[in-house]
């Protein structure tokens, strides 16, 4: 009986020291294909504003009352994060603590500004219920007419002087944070740089 005991528990203890070694394998190849595989850059649409161009200035007001120009060169050099949302967008609502973090981390050289249209009333209820008071917030239908914004939540980077650097659909961290390095590796998004690189290596 005893000998049976023992020869069993040899058994179940080369099972998982068989299993941790599968495991450290699996993780291994995690590894090498997140090393192999290009982060996903926010979704860059045909139509509209290029990145590149200057986009025409346009005034508003935010919910505040401050009057401020997007689109507009920005004398003391900081960018402007564009970002439209709704109150009836999920994927907006599921957004917004990263765009609080983004504006957090990101002081130093960047505005955030939330633009949509729509009922005031409506939209102050949702600032007063995702904690917005303090991030600038326009309600203009020309404002989204002019960046041809048809699907949410929809980004657009300006740099301080008043040029289109990137845009895109966003639904995740790593797609706002793509806007940020597509700014700095001077590309329209990073699905182009990384096509470039390929391109490059193949030649």
């Amino acid at each position: 009986m005893i000998h049976a005991l023992l020869i069993s528990t040899i058994v179940l203890w080369a099972a998982v020291l068989a299993l941790a070694l599968v495991v450290l394998a699996l993780v291994r190849q995690l590894g090498i294909l997140h090393e192999r595989i290009a982060p996903a850059g926010a979704l860059l649409l045909e139509r509209g504003l290029k990145v590149g161009e200057t986009p025409p200035e346009v005034p508003v007001a935010d919910l505040d009352g401050h009057t401020r120009s997007i689109g507009s060169a920005s004398p003391d050099g900081r960018s402007t994060l564009l970002i439209f949302v709704s109150p009836t967008c999920p994927v907006c609502k599921a957004l917004l603590p990263v765009v609080k973090a983004s504006r957090r981390s990101e002081r130093q050289w960047l505005d955030v500004v939330l633009a949509s249209d729509g009922s005031e009333e409506e939209h102050r209820a949702f600032i007063a219920a995702h904690g917005l008071s303090g991030i600038p917030y326009v309600l203009s239908a020309p404002l989204g007419m002019t960046y041809q914004v048809g699907r949410l939540p929809f980004a657009a980077l300006i740099d301080s002087a008043g040029i289109l650097r990137a845009r895109g659909l966003i639904n995740s961290r790593e797609h706002l944070e793509s806007l940020f390095e597509a700014q700095r590796r001077g590309v329209a998004s990073l699905q182009q740089y990384f096509e470039s690189r390929a391109d490059s290596r193949a030649a």
